[in-house]
């Protein structure tokens, strides 16, 4: 009976994890893309490379409470997230949407949405200017990462890049927005064919990219809630604040109180950086700055506490009444 209920259990726990996250299927077989990028590394990158990701990615989520979120919310607050995360969740959105955009040259999309094409003039003054500036992005990307064209919260145009497997939507990028095409440079995509000749990849690479499909995904996101969700999370004074909060807090509910002993000052410091700092537009408003004054002087005033050495009860009391506050200006609690 024993050995069966174990078996049952491995078995449920197998179907469980097994409705992770999970590869992509390429919509076309890996010697479709040569020349520009050849079979092999294809077949490495996709069922090797992506593969790892997904599978890291599942064994790091298993088993907790950020299974529950999607793909996006992952992202978003990746600054609050293990380094584990943070490399396999954009490891894996990241070529999701590289595979999308890459299609064989004779299969590929011909019809560019004017929308699309007035916002590359617009920004850029024409594709040729685009693709350089794609090309540069890409090209001086010191190491491994990837250069990206995406739609910010202003819904305008911008190349960027990141390091590694970052991207915009990460809390932890300077130019945040929403990825419409992205070249991987990381030297597993090209390095079997063009060995450490970057510039020939990109070269070839853009023979690949299906603009067609890039222009859907433009026109997509000026209308995705993502572009107001990134520009309401873009408040980095709030997260550095939250951070020390969720390490100072939560250990004084389990009863632990030597993390705010020790750290009260900074939670403090951050609370005064939360108070000056510039809200988003969507928070900007008179009872966001009063719950902001007011957690800043709740925070003085547990600092002060903690000078004082008052009892753990006080001090739980206290930083009950900050978190409340605290609440009071964002509603989500990231742990």
């Amino acid at each position: 009976m024993k050995v069966l209920f174990t078996i049952l259990l491995i078995s449920v726990n197998t179907l469980l994890f097994a409705q992770g996250y999970s590869l992509p299927t390429l919509p076309y077989s890996y010697t479709s893309y040569e020349p520009y990028v050849d079979a092999q590394t294809m077949e490495i990158h996709h069922s090797k490379h992506h593969q790892a990701y997904v599978t890291n990615l599942n064994k790091a989520i298993a088993g907790t409470k950020l299974e529950a979120l999607s793909m996006n919310q992952l992202l978003m607050d990746i600054s609050f997230r293990s380094d584990a995360i943070r490399n396999n969740a954009g490891g894996h959105y990241n070529h999701s949407l590289f595979w999308e955009i890459l299609v064989p040259k004779e299969k590929q999309t011909t019809v560019i949405q004017a929308s699309f094409e007035s916002a590359i003039n617009a920004q850029y003054g024409s594709m040729d200017s685009l693709k350089k500036a794609l090309t540069q992005a890409a090209s001086t990307r010191f190491g491994s990462g990837w250069a990206w064209l995406i739609v910010t919260s202003d819904k305008k145009l911008m190349v960027t890049s990141t390091g590694n497997q970052d991207n915009p939507i990460m809390d932890v990028s300077k130019d945040r927005g929403i990825p419409i095409l992205g070249i991987d440079v990381w030297e597993h995509a090209y390095y079997l064919k063009y060995q450490n000749k970057r510039g020939d990849y990109l070269s070839g690479i853009f023979n690949l990219i299906d603009w067609g499909i890039v222009s859907d995904k433009y026109t997509k996101a000026l209308t995705d809630p993502l572009l107001n969700e990134i520009q309401n999370n873009n408040w980095m004074a709030l997260k550095d604040f939250h951070k020390v909060m969720a390490q100072t807090f939560h250990p004084c509910e389990e009863g632990n109180f030597v993390p705010l002993r020790t750290r009260s000052g900074e939670l403090l410091a951050k609370a005064i950086l939360l108070s000056a700092s510039k809200p988003p537009v969507i928070k900007d408003k008179p009872s966001v700055h009063k719950a902001l004054e007011n957690l800043e002087e709740q925070c003085e005033k547990i600092h002060e506490l903690v000078g004082k050495n008052a009892k753990d009860e006080v001090l739980l009391k206290e930083m009950t009444k900050a978190h409340e506050l605290f609440h009071q200006v964002e509603e989500l609690c990231h742990d």
